[in-house]
């Protein structure tokens, strides 16, 4: 069972469209992506609502990179990371784009909704900000 942090906390997953593949039809409304996806090469479309960049292990952060990339090439839609995003990458998750991230429930009784909650404040803390203002 999975559960998805958002900035209000931990709730149930309430995509029900499925995913498609990489390269997939046009009228896919939504697309897992693999942490080693090229942003480029994806095709955003209309139908396009979600897309799911998949974190194979908490020290792989390409799909950070992935987020950025999409976000900067207009993609507007849901965005969502998956997989191993630890609590203390939340805040980075948010900043490169991700709306919200997806864990298994094992991950969410190690490291409880306040851990995550503690980061949901991903705008403060932000060193860019402090140097940009």
């Amino acid at each position: 069972m999975s559960v998805i942090v958002t900035d209000a906390g931990f709730g149930p997953d309430d995509w029900t469209d499925g995913y498609c593949g990489a390269g997939a039809a046009n009228d896919c409304a939504a697309l897992d992506l693999a942490s080693d996806a090229q942003p480029e090469d994806v095709t955003l479309t209309p139908a396009l609502r979600m897309i799911r960049v998949d974190f194979p292990s908490s020290a792989d952060g390409r799909g950070f990179t992935i987020a950025r990339a999409l976000r900067l090439r207009g993609y507007t839609g849901r965005l969502r990371a998956r997989g191993h995003v630890l609590a203390d990458q939340y805040a980075m998750a948010r900043r490169s784009g991700f709306d919200e991230v997806e864990i298994d429930a094992a991950l969410a009784a190690r490291q409880p909704e306040d851990q995550w909650q503690f980061r949901a404040d991903w705008r403060a803390h932000d060193y860019q900000a402090r140097l940009r203002g």
